[in-house]
């Protein structure tokens, strides 16, 4: 299957690029949420989060904190969202993995998503859950 951001990369479309190294590419997002909305790529291709290794992970984020403070200093923004959809659910369209940055600004928009509440015990039945996958997989946070 085609990948826009591996085209991209490889120069076979269009971007306005704002960084790249051997790992990493950010670029303008063509249907931005503020003007200097960028993402920010691995430049080998990992669907998602999870899928991507932890080394090429900690490229990322270095570059997101760098590329993020330049963004929001170069944007005048009053602060910035950084923002990973995994999953059509999470609102993920493009299937390689990506960190948008996005300038905000004084009362320029507001995410407001439905918030749940827990019932009496079911907090505690929600973090059995998690620890129980935490506790099953935990060789492979240490490994």
């Amino acid at each position: 299957m085609e990948c826009i951001f591996c085209n991209i990369r490889d120069r076979k479309a269009e971007a306005e690029i704002v960084f790249e190294d051997e790992n990493i590419l950010a670029f303008l997002d063509i249907q931005p949420v503020n003007y200097g909305h960028t993402l920010v790529i691995t430049k080998k291709h990992y669907d998602n989060f999870l899928t991507v290794p932890k080394d090429e992970l900690d490229k990322l984020i270095h570059a997101v904190q760098f590329i993020a403070g330049a963004v929001k200093r170069s944007m005048n923004a009053d602060g910035f969202n950084v923002i990973s959809n995994n999953g059509n659910p999470a609102g993920q369209s493009v299937y390689h993995f990506h960190f948008h940055i996005i300038p905000r600004f004084n009362n320029d928009f507001t995410i407001k998503p439905r918030i749940k509440t827990y019932g009496s015990d079911t907090m505690h039945d929600y973090g059995d859950q998690i620890r129980s996958f935490i506790s099953k997989y935990k060789d492979i946070y240490n490994g």
